[in-house]
């Protein structure tokens, strides 16, 4: 029977559980996939409530999708105004404006959240 995880030994069990499921070769549609499912969703929001994530700094957000994409940071340059500014952005001596914030949103697609946070 399925039912809220509030606790750790809630959580532990129900993290055995979706790993003997995962070992069962599970048809889409049946009740064990459909609890696999929702074990999951429980999880999910057990761990956001419980072990929260921060968001990351802006600078290391910037620097994350830049290495994750490929792109250089020379590529920053025509996003953040010049070579100078970017330096100055990436050294955490200026900060953002909501121009930098909304092209860096756009053309690296970093959530604006992350790029909004203190630093």
């Amino acid at each position: 029977m399925l039912k809220p995880i509030r606790t750790e030994n809630d959580y532990e069990s129900a993290l055995e559980r979706i790993y003997k499921l995962m070992q069962k070769d599970l048809k889409e549609g049946s009740k064990s996939a459909e609890e696999l499912e929702l074990l999951s969703i429980l999880v999910e929001a057990y761990e956001k409530k419980r072990y929260p994530i921060p968001a990351p700094n802006p600078i290391a957000a910037i620097r994350f999708r830049l290495e994750q994409s490929g792109i250089s940071e020379k590529e920053l340059n025509k996003i953040l105004g010049g070579r100078s500014r970017k330096s100055e952005i990436l050294s955490g001596k200026r900060k953002l404006s909501l121009s930098m914030i909304r092209g860096l949103h756009k053309k690296l697609n970093i959530p604006a959240e992350a790029l909004i946070a203190e630093y």
